[in-house]
């Protein structure tokens, strides 16, 4: 899935070898209310679909492919890139069983050589969600994307894992300070999922790469700001719809967006 990986050479293979788990990951509660709040506000700045025009997007590390299902569902024409086959293949029989493999697109290959697998200014959208984290080189991806975005109205959609959040999450889920402040000072932490190297990012950063790479932003969120604190007597399965509509509410409030444990971060492509 997901790029390149840095520092962890063995970080692809994780990727391939663990692809179902990380497809199951995405069925529990955290791992649904993370793409649900994503594509909630990817939804609320879509350009709309009208006439005969078609829109194609460009989901660039898409995993098991739930977010391209959605946009396929909402009309969109999708490509699902990854680097991963096994990812892709579950992408593929989750776009099968969707029924909407008449608009979707399968690709293989490294985020990193975007401009030599597809051609300039041929999406409307490109989803990067939770890629960024493994990529050898963040700023370039983001400027392959830039490069296939077809003009000034295009959408981009980044999804990162936050620093500040990783702080958070060690001090008040596991009571962990010495992880707290690593994660504060380390650009780098473990995976807990895979057990790989993750990189993290602080919200100043993320506002100057895509700056340098030529986006103008739109929109600024949190996603997943209170989840993970709930105390156990909260249902994480029965009280989903409640969780879901307040992390909505608090990711629409900018003090909210770097605490958060993923930022989200909603551009358009400057004319270059």
């Amino acid at each position: 899935m997901k790029g390149s990986m840095q520092p962890n050479v063995q970080g692809e293979n994780r990727f391939e070898n663990d692809a179902i788990r990380y497809a199951a990951y995405l069925e529990t509660p955290e791992g649904r209310l993370r793409e649900d709040l994503a594509f909630a506000n990817l939804q609320d700045f879509l350009p709309t679909l009208s006439g005969t025009k078609s829109l194609y997007a460009l989901d660039l590390g898409c995993g098991p492919g739930t977010i391209a299902v959605r946009m396929a569902r909402l009309g969109f024409h999708v490509t699902l890139f990854d680097s991963s086959l096994a990812m892709l293949e579950i992408a593929q029989r989750a776009v099968r069983e969707a029924d909407v493999s008449n608009r979707t697109t399968a690709q293989y290959g490294d985020a990193a050589q975007l401009a030599s697998l597809f051609t300039a200014k041929s999406f409307d959208v490109i989803l990067c969600h939770n890629l960024l984290e493994y990529v050898d080189d963040p700023g370039a991806v983001l400027s392959g994307a830039a490069a296939l975005l077809r003009d000034s109205s295009s959408i981009l959609s980044v999804l990162v894992r936050s620093q500040a959040g990783e702080a958070l999450k060690a001090a008040i889920q596991t009571g962990d300070l010495a992880a707290a402040e690593n994660a504060l000072s380390s650009e780098w932490v473990k995976e807990s999922l895979y057990g790989g190297e993750l990189r993290l990012f602080t919200l100043d950063k993320m506002r100057d790469m895509l700056k340098k790479t030529l986006f103008r932003m739109i929109v600024e969120r949190g996603v997943r700001t209170v989840a993970d604190y709930l105390p156990p007597k909260v249902s994480r399965t029965e009280e989903y719809p409640q969780i879901f509509e307040l992390e909505r509410k608090l990711s629409q409030r900018t003090e909210f967006t770097a605490p958060a444990r993923y930022m989200h971060f909603l551009a358009m492509g400057l004319a270059h």
